[in-house]
């Protein structure tokens, strides 16, 4: 558990940072400081492992004042992932895991042995270990900062907007490993982000502060977005909050329908028809969607790439009701590509149904 009990932080200029902090954190807990630049949530973050020392007030972690370890020791304990890894570009990927451990006085060989064990579990090929990070990609690089800060297993875990300078696409990925991580581990994480969307996504509990470093809220996600505590909350998460909350529904009501598919091979030979045609692989995986005009194309030699219609986003048997309407809204025929976890298509959710289902959702 970590206590905020009435922090405050004001800088020697004169500028309060935080504000009579209290908050509770639940051990074992996902928790997401949000909230736009300057408002404090960075800065009550690096409170709890001493980086920066709070004015007034305590921090309490797992029945301990902050102020009662030493620094270096408190550091030792605690994960911090940062923006962009902050890797030892003189270190190879598997040193850089073992950093704390070394630091803890376990031999080389013991620390390594378990650095190459935590890489695997953040799903990092062994294949890098003996690289340096300059050849990583940003997304490779955040894993590793990730694998070196639970490296030492420490209770606690402190993640200052980690995922907010690779791309979308790897950052997802990313978010969707630290829930698999979280939900096998069970670690305290304070994770900071100025993202709504993230900070919904990953939190059980959400934090929102605002100017001055004042808290404004503190609940779940979805008590957040169904029940802004003021005016500020509710610019912040937006007013598609309604589409927001979608997210903690999952998609068991809804019925997937039958696609017609057809491999590529096939497609080509085929005769083109007035409804929509899913083209798969030979392992039943989407490639891409055919109208009549874009199959006759095909079937006159133009190169699938080019007439081929991009699938959209597609939903997994474990989606929420948000991802679903997303598939359909994003498919060229409104319907939603539905697969199983080897990414073989099973069938189709159309934009029509997922609205029923919302409705019936709101109703209820």
């Amino acid at each position: 558990m970590i206590e905020f009990d009435n922090v405050t932080k004001q800088f020697p200029d004169g500028t309060i940072a935080v504000d009579h902090l209290n908050l509770v954190i639940d051990k074992g807990s996902l928790t997401v400081f949000v909230g736009p630049s300057g408002c404090g949530k960075t800065t009550s973050m690096r409170m709890v492992n001493r980086m920066l020392e709070p004015t007034e007030g305590r921090i309490v972690v797992d029945g301990a004042d902050v102020k009662s370890i030493s620094p270096v020791q408190l550091r030792r304990g605690i994960g911090y992932v940062i923006q962009n890894a902050g890797l030892l570009p003189h270190r190879t990927v598997v040193d850089n895991v073992a950093t704390v451990l070394l630091l803890r006085g376990e031999s080389k060989k013991e620390a390594r042995k378990k650095a190459l064990d935590v890489m695997k579990r953040v799903g990092l090929s062994l294949d890098l270990a003996k690289r340096y990070p300059t050849s990583l990609s940003g997304g490779q690089q955040q894993r590793v900062g990730v694998a070196r800060a639970l490296a030492a297993d420490p209770e606690v875990l402190l993640m200052d907007e980690p995922f907010s300078a690779v791309d979308p696409v790897v950052r997802r990925d990313l978010q969707r490993e630290l829930r698999r991580l979280q939900s096998e581990l069970h670690k305290t994480i304070i994770f900071v982000t100025h993202d709504m969307d993230e900070a919904v996504l990953l939190g059980d509990k959400v934090a929102v502060f605002g100017t001055g470093g004042v808290l404004q809220q503190y609940g779940t996600p979805a008590d957040v977005l169904a029940n802004p505590a003021n005016d500020f909350v509710a610019d912040l998460v937006g007013h598609d909050r309604g589409y927001r909350a979608l997210s903690f529904h999952t998609i068991e009501r809804l019925a997937v329908e039958p696609v017609t598919t057809a491999t590529l091979e096939d497609a080509r030979t085929q005769s083109p028809t007035e409804s929509w045609l899913l083209v798969t692989d030979t392992e039943g995986k989407p490639l891409g969607w055919l109208d009549k005009e874009r199959h006759i194309a095909l079937r006159s030699g133009i190169r699938a790439h080019r007439v081929l219609a991009p699938v959209g986003s597609e939903l997994t048997p474990d989606g929420t009701l948000r991802q679903a309407l997303d598939s359909a809204l994003s498919s060229p025929c409104g319907q939603g590509v539905v697969t199983d976890a080897s990414g073989t298509v099973t069938g189709v959710v159309s934009i029509a149904h997922v609205i029923d289902v919302v409705e019936a959702e709101r109703s209820r």
